[in-house]
């Protein structure tokens, strides 16, 4: 899909770890980790594909298996900065009321679709209003 609207969507992921998910907030601080070296989006998509799985291991594995640069990616999971900015995202989530994962935003509103193309005709929806709006 975001190849579809390159050029008129933008897709921002905050971090919220469940604190139900042992290994929710490790995995936020590896993502972010893995955005230190150019691959957080290939790093949370995989993640997604094995969140049952999650654990030091299969993250440990995750980064092997995009050939992250390991001792950078070991030192960089536990730096401040990664950890403010989950906590920074986390008190932002509960400010505007979220309580679970995913929770979806479309122009700063609360969406609860789920359904693909549901999904797909919102966003079309928002892009004409916006274009609507710039001329």
């Amino acid at each position: 899909m975001s190849d579809t609207y390159a050029d008129q969507l933008k897709i921002v992921i905050k971090q919220f770890p469940l604190t139900s998910h042992k290994f929710a907030r490790k995995a936020a601080q590896a993502s972010l980790a893995a955005h230190k070296q150019g691959k957080f989006w290939e790093f949370h998509e995989t993640l997604l594909k094995n969140h049952k799985q999650i654990n030091d291991e299969k993250i440990e594995e995750i980064a092997q298996s995009l050939q992250l640069d390991m001792d950078k990616f070991k030192t960089d999971i536990n730096l401040p900065d990664i950890h403010r900015i989950i906590n920074r995202d986390i008190q932002n989530g509960r400010e505007i009321g979220v309580t679970g994962t995913p929770t979806i935003f479309i122009n700063g509103k609360q969406t609860r679709l789920r359904n693909p193309a549901e999904f797909i005709k919102k966003i079309e929806f928002e892009i004409k209003k916006a274009t609507r709006s710039d001329k």
